[in-house]
């Protein structure tokens, strides 16, 4: 059986996340905002039953060029709800993974990928 939180109660866990980002890093972040979703919709060709935690949707910064910002809309953090509740098994587990869900995709907006994430423990 899957683990059950209400849904204001994850929401307060990624807000502990997200607060928890690094002050430095908050202020280098530009045009990003966060969502939680209950779950994530597979791509056309993807796998299927592909479960992710959370996903990046935007322009890295390392990526962006002069023209950029011009109508650019605002990157975006997802954090899947119920893949995470699928993936733990106690509270715990899951203020782990939200935290570590919530750094990966913030270090895919500075334009570090998954082989580095997976180095430094962090995917």
């Amino acid at each position: 059986m899957d683990l059950q939180m209400p849904d204001d109660e994850f929401d307060a866990l990624a807000q502990e996340a997200i607060d928890a980002i690094p002050q430095q890093a908050l202020d280098m972040m530009d045009n990003v905002v966060f969502f939680i979703e209950d779950e994530y919709e597979q791509l056309p060709g993807e796998p299927e039953n592909t479960e992710i935690l959370g996903i990046y949707d935007g322009v890295a910064l390392t990526e962006r060029d002069q023209g950029w910002e011009a109508g650019a809309l605002p990157d975006r953090i997802t954090i899947f709800k119920n893949p995470t509740l699928r993936a733990c098994n106690t509270r715990e587990d899951v203020v782990r993974e939200i935290k570590i869900t919530v750094m990966h995709e913030v270090a895919h907006h500075f334009g570090i990928d998954d082989a580095r994430l997976h180095e430094l423990g962090w995917s």
